[in-house]
């Protein structure tokens, strides 16, 4: 658990600079690939921020881990607020809502356009007659997790009228909530569905039948993570290795072109997935249980080893 020392130590860090990046290494000198990326997107953006070493202490490592919950390494704040590692920081790059961010110190953004259906807004309202002196809260964390929420109102938040509606939510989410929808959906499952255009892509899952769908309409460029002796024992036609010349390939490609990862079980393929977005391919996926469930759910001629 976090000491009462280092907690104060992290808040007087964010308070005291706008823009403070824990990292592993040093602005001159980073440690690793991901801390690296930050560092050269925000060198790019700001002429002078604060970076801290999480290398110099295993209990600052963990420390701030624990402060943001958030599991990795490196992990930004600007203005007093968390904004997340090197994937959302790329994304917010890409977008244009880092600069913003960066140039605009201390000053509240702008209100955001949320769509609301009327399926979604006659649900809110019927929940809003139960929740006396409550109102209705967005929160988007930064994985882009969202919590929809009654409560007395919450200081620093902004209110939002949507088609009606008053609902309140916090600046930093307020910058991740541009152009996102909120519909209600009925029947066992009945909820909320939430799609945000500004959340960082993720991998994306396919069952084998899926795939040869892809393949056989030519939509996805399919690689096998696999090492050759691997291959040797049973493959896919179309699946390129990913040898030297496989990798040039990769990385000849358009990064939002389709492309789908095939291992033995879809473990070792899932984390080369994430690997792949981290290098800016957007529309990535992982072929779920690997080559083996394409033997035993697509061509049972793919020997089983």
């Amino acid at each position: 658990m976090i000491s009462d020392a280092l907690r104060s130590r992290i808040l007087g860090l964010v308070a005291q600079n706008s823009v403070v990046l824990f990292m592993k290494g040093t602005r001159r000198a980073p440690q690793c690939g991901f801390s690296a990326q930050v560092v050269q997107i925000l060198d790019e953006l700001v002429p002078e921020y604060e970076t801290v070493d999480v290398l110099s202490s295993a209990e600052l490592r963990d420390g701030i881990k624990e402060f943001s919950q958030w599991p990795t390494i490196p992990q930004l704040f600007v203005n007093g607020e968390f904004v997340g590692g090197c994937d959302i920081v790329r994304a917010l790059q890409e977008s244009g809502e880092l600069v913003q961010l960066l140039s605009k110190p201390g000053t509240p953004p702008p209100l955001p356009t949320i769509h609301i259906t009327d399926r979604a807004l006659k649900a809110f309202q019927g929940a809003l007659g139960d929740a006396e002196g409550e109102f209705l809260h967005l929160k988007i964390d930064a994985r882009f997790q969202n919590d929809l929420y009654f409560a007395p109102r919450e200081a620093g938040t902004l209110e939002l009228v949507v088609q009606g509606l008053t609902l309140f939510i916090d600046p930093a989410s307020a910058r991740r909530a541009e152009g996102m929808s909120i519909d209600f959906i009925d029947g066992a499952n009945a909820g909320f569905k939430i799609e945000n255009p500004n959340q960082p892509a993720s991998v994306k899952q396919l069952v084998p039948a899926e795939l040869k769908e892809l393949l056989d309409a030519g939509k996805v460029t399919l690689f096998d993570v696999r090492p050759d002796h691997e291959r040797a024992l049973a493959s896919i036609p179309q699946a390129r290795s990913l040898d030297e010349a496989g990798q040039e390939y990769l990385f000849s490609l358009d990064r939002s072109a389709p492309i789908a990862l095939l291992c033995h079980h879809g473990m070792r393929s899932q984390s080369a997935a994430e690997q792949l977005l981290s290098e800016g391919f957007r529309n990535v996926y992982n072929v779920r249980g690997g080559i083996h469930a394409w033997s035993e759910t697509v061509d049972r001629s793919v020997p089983q080893y």
